[in-house]
């Protein structure tokens, strides 16, 4: 008897555990739980360890994280008539665990049917280059359209983002080509430009190089002209400084030595093979020179000699000095058979002028 009691007890401890043990609930932070008493909403649980009473209490946990849902890729027909297939994510939370709960069967489930619907409608409206083009825009309508409908089951729809836009085989056959064509105009632009760029540099670069050229042809004339000029300014000079001190030292010469110069000239003009002689002096200087020679001499006239020492200076440069023009005088005594006859032919006609 005293056995049966044991066990009859231990079955009882059992039945307790287990009812206590069933009554136990356990709430995670991110979680609120919604309870239910035959059949009657009694309130929210917090998180946290809670004990119900077992068997007749049910309790509704609703995860309030962020939840990340993501819509099937459908098959949608643009404005332009383009099939696309297009799938998207979409970010929820739970903002009302009563309305999230009582006020719709699966708030996932239905919240990925009416974006998909709303999908369409908003692709619809759009041609295949927008559809590309605005995915922000495409977002943003689906995210408010999406948020406006949610509102009613205490769903928060946070944000929508467009995962792929893929068009079908022959749509994308079809923008390969235009892509291409595209990219060749865009090459041909740029090729053209480019030729154009560089006829343009090449012939400003021959306009300046012929530019460089005249200046520097320019410059070199004028740099000759120069050195031209100045050339025949000291040949000039030098040429003059050549007859002034043959002048000066012929001036000590008597007439008598001009004559024999002379005289000497003519004999050297007539030695040569010419049937015709042009004597470049008048002959009656000679013979009146030849006369005077067989009487006296001609005393030089020191105010001839005066008015050649007293020549220019800014043509002739600077006039020689009297140290200048006796070692000059003893160079010509000992080279007077070597004086160009024209020289003397010019010194005796001035002197008999």
């Amino acid at each position: 008897m005293a056995l049966i009691d044991s066990f009859v007890t231990i079955i009882l401890i059992l039945i307790i555990v287990f009812i206590f043990a069933r009554g136990v609930v356990i709430v995670q932070p991110y979680q609120q739980g919604l309870t239910i008493r035959l059949g009657t909403y009694t309130g929210r649980m917090n998180p946290g360890f809670r004990w119900i009473i077992p068997f007749i209490t049910e309790v509704i946990k609703l995860d309030l994280r962020t939840q990340v849902i993501d819509v099937p890729s459908q098959e949608v027909i643009t404005k332009d008539n383009s099939p696309t297939n297009v799938d998207a994510i979409i970010y929820v939370r739970v903002m009302d665990p009563e309305k999230a709960y009582f006020e719709v069967a699966a708030y996932k489930s239905a919240t990925v049917a009416l974006a998909q619907t709303s999908l369409r409608g908003i692709i619809g409206d759009m041609e295949l280059d927008e559809v590309l083009y605005n995915r922000d825009l495409i977002n943003t309508k689906l995210r408010d359209m999406l948020d406006r409908e949610t509102d009613q089951w205490g769903v928060k729809v946070e944000r929508v983002e467009i995962k792929e836009v893929d068009p079908i085989g022959a749509v994308k056959q079809a923008m390969t080509e235009q892509t291409s064509a595209e990219r060749e105009r865009r090459a041909a632009i740029l090729r053209a430009d480019g030729q154009k760029r560089a006829a343009i540099l090449s012939a400003e670069g021959l306009r300046q190089s012929m530019i460089l050229e005249a200046e520097g042809e320019r410059q070199s004339k004028i740099l000759r002209a120069e050195g031209e000029r100045q050339s025949k300014i000291l040949m000039a000079q030098g040429d003059a400084q050549g007859l002034r001190i043959l002048a000066l030292g012929a001036r000590p010469l008597d007439k008598r030595a001009i004559t024999v110069l002379s005289l000497d000239a003519l004999k050297k003009m007539a030695d040569g093979q010419a049937t015709k002689i042009i004597f470049p002096f008048e002959l009656s200087s000679l013979i009146k020179q030849s006369a005077r020679y067989l009487g006296a001499t001609e005393d030089i006239d020191d105010e001839d000699t005066r008015s050649l020492i007293e020549l220019s200076e800014d043509i002739l440069g600077e006039m020689p000095g009297k140290d200048t023009v006796t070692s000059v005088q003893e160079i010509l005594k000992t080279v007077q058979s070597n004086i160009d006859t024209t020289d003397i032919k010019m010194i005796s006609k001035e002197k008999i002028d």
